[in-house]
């Protein structure tokens, strides 16, 4: 499984682009317009849910991206810090 990292006008977006493409099919079949209305409205929803899912589609792939990109960094060893002494901060000692 792959994990996306979206902030959350992202996530809205994509959200909103979901729903502005279901609500113009919901229209489309419906009966509760007139079928010249239910064209229009319908047409109008599905048209911005399908141009806005180019943008949503490209931040969910960097969201991935980004993700991936970072935990793909090593962490790097410094030989000189093994066996090393490490000494409490401030704050360290209190039990929570």
């Amino acid at each position: 499984m792959k994990t996306a990292t979206l902030e959350l006008p992202a996530l809205a977006f994509v959200v909103a682009t979901r729903a502005a493409l279901a609500a113009g099919i919901g229209v489309l079949v419906s009966g509760m317009l007139t079928p010249r209305q239910r064209r229009s409205v319908g047409a109008a929803l599905v048209g911005v849910g399908v141009a806005t899912t180019i943008p949503a589609v490209r931040s969910v792939l960097a969201g991935i991206r980004r993700f991936g990109s970072s935990r793909e960094v090593p962490v790097e060893r410094d030989s000189r810090l093994i066996g090393a002494t490490r000494y409490p901060r401030k704050g360290d000692d209190t039990q929570g």
